[in-house]
């Protein structure tokens, strides 16, 4: 089969054997922002046409292809859920003379005790590629992100999530705020990322902590490289102080560039931390498929 994982700005695929695993795996900065015009036929068979020519047909994929923005969307299916409902709700796409034909993974969408909705679309496929290793019981899964997402998941279910736009914030304080005017990213200062994260416990709230960051600039206190990694540790800090089980077990799963700060964050915060495997996503999607074999 042909696993794609296609969201906002890239594009991944793999070709699976009749056991999940990856024969092949390719990438492209295909996301479906890049594709003009709604040719996403086109965009896929430019990456996969020769997968296809030998015979492979089963295609499924996840992520922001199925959004409103993307190729087809995909209704969310409200939590709690597991494989068996995500796989149920696949939704397929015909194109071509040949009458090709691609199967999309929906979203997820839940509300908080408040009553207001939230919604995910890419990561419950990790998720789902996640639920064997987590076992039964009750567990927190942390995805960060653009976009982190707090998730509970109770014998191998999907019961609710949180979203927390930390990673878009950090991007707009630093590029388009009074902030970034006295930041340089020159890479990782660990000690003035780990002042943030502690001032993150401190009294005052937010609002006041990230004038604090040009305050201390202003007085000498922050350089300019340190600012930039004072930022990060204050945001995700407050992030969580937010949602993390109190000396509880984290399991995080994204890309090593952002698990490895919120490691660090989350034991500061005394949280035990386990980490995933960041290519959940394929074990997820296979998992679906098999689901869908079995529906039809």
């Amino acid at each position: 089969m042909i696993a794609v994982d296609w969201g906002t700005t890239s594009f991944r695929a793999y070709r699976l054997d009749a056991a999940g695993i990856v024969l092949k795996r390719r990438e492209a900065p295909l996301g479906i922002l890049a594709v003009k015009e709604g040719r996403f036929a086109e965009a896929l068979e430019s990456q996969v046409s020769d997968w296809l020519e030998h015979g492979e047909a089963l295609i499924v994929m996840s992520g922001m292809i199925g959004s409103r923005q993307g190729w087809k969307e995909q209704a969310y299916v409200r939590c709690p859920a597991g494989a068996f409902e995500l796989s149920a709700q696949l939704g397929s796409i015909t194109w071509g003379m040949h009458g090709r034909r691609a199967w999309i993974v929906p979203g997820l969408i839940t509300r908080d005790a408040q009553g207001v909705h939230d919604v995910l679309r890419g990561e419950e496929t990790q998720l789902i590629g996640v639920l064997d290793a987590l076992g039964t019981g009750s567990h927190t899964v942390c995805l960060p992100g653009t976009h982190s997402k707090w998730v509970r998941i109770d014998d191998h279910r999907i019961v609710s999530f949180s979203t927390h736009m930390t990673g878009e914030m950090f991007a707009i304080l630093r590029d388009h705020s009074i902030l970034g005017r006295t930041m340089e990213n020159t890479g990782d200062i660990p000690a003035a990322f780990d002042a943030g994260v502690a001032r993150a416990r401190e009294p005052g709230g937010l609002l006041h902590h990230l004038f604090g960051v040009r305050a201390d600039s202003l007085a000498g206190m922050l350089t300019p490289e340190a600012a930039h990694e004072y930022l990060s540790g204050l945001l995700i800090g407050h992030e969580i102080a937010t949602v993390a089980p109190e000396r509880g077990t984290v399991h995080l799963l994204g890309a090593a560039s952002l698990t490895t700060r919120y490691e660090r964050a989350l034991s500061a915060a005394g949280c035990a931390v386990q980490l995933m495997d960041p290519d959940a996503a394929v074990r997820g999607l296979f998992r679906l498929a098999a689901g869908l074999a079995q529906r039809n």
